[in-house]
């Protein structure tokens, strides 16, 4: 039902993406670009790849975009469908650790989750809402976020590098008139690039320290951090935090990590 009324409330951002992204890949191959030439020369292997790189960043915006970032479910819901395996791979907390109400939902708040109004529900381990890809990003769809800016980083590089190969600039109108739809998507892939490169470097500084966007600009505002002895209760190291970020298969019970931070010797 939530990823339904997502795709309903977020369709133009989606189609806008994948129209833009498939309108600069045309522009790339109609003019006189590298691309074009090496297609016109029968040396399609380039192109291909190329083609099959933005197709994989178009199919993982849509999967990020669609994909439950980390619902906070009632224990009801949580039990309704649940195998066995499934069961095991939930979050089990602290017996003595008291899970806070969200005055929102009304939901049981796992710490690090946040209600996100646009999303109107909790969101486990709450990095920010993304209004690019109309969803939250949060504990089970940040991995994917992150792979999907770093394929979208390459398309944008190469096609950078493609529709500067295209461009010979001579000062007349008949040379605008040809090469306007270059130059645009020359202008788009520029901003784009530098948007999504300083996402990317970002939020990998931010996973390295195992640390969300919320959570670093509200620092002085989240009660746990605010009122923690050390500046970030869940840095565990730069390699295992970015090892239990992308290959941890289940979610994190994030109060044992924070109680157990909390009680070690100074």
């Amino acid at each position: 039902m939530r990823q339904g009324a997502a795709w309903g409330g977020g369709y133009l951002v989606r189609a806008a993406h994948t129209g833009l992204s498939w309108g600069v890949t045309l522009a790339l191959f109609l003019h006189r670009t590298d691309l074009q030439k090496q297609e016109e020369q029968g040396e399609l292997l380039q192109p291909l790849i190329f083609v099959l790189l933005v197709l994989c960043s178009v199919l993982l915006y849509f999967v990020v975009s669609l994909m439950d970032p980390g619902f906070v479910e009632s224990d009801e819901e949580e039990k309704v469908g649940m195998n066995e395996e499934q069961r095991v791979m939930m979050p089990q907390f602290p017996s003595n650790v008291w899970l806070r109400r969200c005055g929102y939902c009304m939901l049981k708040q796992p710490m690090r989750a946040k209600h996100c109004q646009l999303c109107r529900h909790c969101v486990r381990r709450y990095d920010h809402h993304c209004p690019w890809i109309e969803n939250c990003v949060g504990e089970r769809n940040h991995p994917l976020f992150i792979v999907y800016l770093a394929v979208q980083l390459v398309v944008l590089l190469w096609s950078f590098h493609v529709a500067w190969s295209g461009l010979y600039f001579q000062q007349s109108w008949e040379w605008l008139q040809h090469n306007i739809f270059l130059l645009l998507s020359f202008l788009v892939i520029a901003i784009f690039t530098i948007v999504v490169l300083l996402l990317l470097v970002s939020h990998l500084y931010l996973v390295s320290c195992n640390t969300t966007t919320w959570e670093f600009m509200s620092h002085h505002r989240i009660s746990y951090l605010r009122h923690c002895e050390s500046e970030n209760p869940f840095d565990q190291g730069v390699i295992l935090n970015l090892w239990r970020f992308f290959c941890a298969c289940r979610l994190v019970t994030w109060e044992k990590i924070y109680f157990q931070e909390d009680s070690d010797p100074v």
